[in-house]
């Protein structure tokens, strides 16, 4: 696998892990009964985008070195999916 699409590959599995990992442990302003005026009380109680990406990254990380090995180690691509999913040729 190139690095361009190895990188690509990352980025995608990075993308998607950060907006399934956003909700994870969220505290709003509503559950603290702290609501800033001019605020929807389903925002945020604190900021915590640090932790929330590098969480992430480590997720990500581990998702991608599992697509890796499988993909180029094990030699599993699209086309060995099972026959009742279209083949990529």
């Amino acid at each position: 696998m190139p690095i361009a699409t190895a990188m690509a590959v990352y980025f995608i599995f990075w993308w998607l892990t950060l907006f399934t990992m956003l909700p994870i442990g969220l505290r709003t302003q509503a559950d603290e009964d702290d609501v800033t005026l001019g605020t929807t009380p389903s925002a945020p109680h604190k900021h915590r985008m640090g932790r929330v990406f590098l969480w992430t990254t480590i997720v990500s990380a581990i998702i991608f070195a599992i697509f890796y090995v499988v993909n180029e180690k094990l030699g599993y691509g699209v086309n060995d999916l099972p026959v009742f999913f279209p083949q990529l040729d």
